[in-house]
């Protein structure tokens, strides 16, 4: 059982299990990295401080360090066993990882210390959603990139995910509402730093099945529930710390 007064909600025994499983890596987080990869505008930072919050199991720290080639990555997540677990992965890949154990809502980190924030799948399991953004906009360094990638309402409030996981039905968000969430905090982006993937796992009504075998024909970006959402923004220059 979760407990009520976290500001997250805990993965399920199911879910812990997915998130070392060949789809989490394969269709899922190595998708979504590559992705956000092609959303940049200009080039990549070079040797970045890369932190990636709700890490769980460290899946996607050999994948994080392929794409965009980090000086240090730090590893944060509030629970221990997945801690214990992230850093069995940094060992088994022969990265130097910083594991932290924080939660997003109040992170360990000096204001202005990290290059790159990577939130993948993490924002849909916070209670406090506001006060996570603040924290990742105070420790980002002007100019640092937010690379978000979270699944939507339309996505989270179906049958298959509510039997399988457990999460905080009162906070999720459209599309929309994140990319509203975000300006709001000050983040800074164009439309070609915004994609909306329609991915088969994510349409949990028919995982696509009705499109591929021809009964329906998919409906284009802007005339569908958007399920997934991934966004590299950034903090402008001229920001200084809250």
């Amino acid at each position: 059982m979760s407990n009520p007064a976290a500001s997250y909600v805990e993965e399920t025994r199911f879910g812990f299990w997915f998130l070392q499983s060949h789809v989490w890596q394969q269709h899922v987080l190595r998708v979504a990295i590559n992705d956000l990869r092609g959303l940049f505008a200009g080039p990549l930072p070079e040797s970045p401080v890369l932190l990636d919050v709700g890490c769980g199991q460290g899946k996607s720290f050999g994948l994080l360090n392929d794409a965009f080639k980090p000086a240090r990555i730090i590893g944060l997540d509030a629970d221990p066993h997945s801690l214990d677990c992230s850093r069995a992965e940094a060992e088994r890949l022969g990265l130097e990882v910083q594991l932290i154990a924080s939660d997003c809502a109040a992170i360990d980190l000096p204001d202005a210390s990290v290059d790159l924030l990577f939130c993948h799948q993490t924002f849909h399991h916070l209670v406090e959603q506001e006060q996570a953004l603040a924290e990742f906009w105070r420790v980002l360094k002007p100019g640092g990139r937010l690379l978000f990638a979270e699944s939507t309402q339309f996505y989270i409030d179906t049958w298959v995910i509510r039997w399988l996981f457990r999460h905080p039905m009162q906070v999720q968000k459209s599309a929309a509402g994140y990319l509203q969430m975000l300006r709001g905090q000050g983040f800074q982006f164009a439309t070609q730093n915004v994609s909306y993937p329609y991915l088969w796992w994510s349409r949990a009504k028919d995982f696509g099945l009705l499109e591929r075998w021809g009964l329906l024909k998919p409906k284009p970006v802007g005339q569908r529930d958007e399920t997934l959402i991934n966004v590299v923004a950034h903090k402008p220059l001229e920001a200084t710390p809250l």
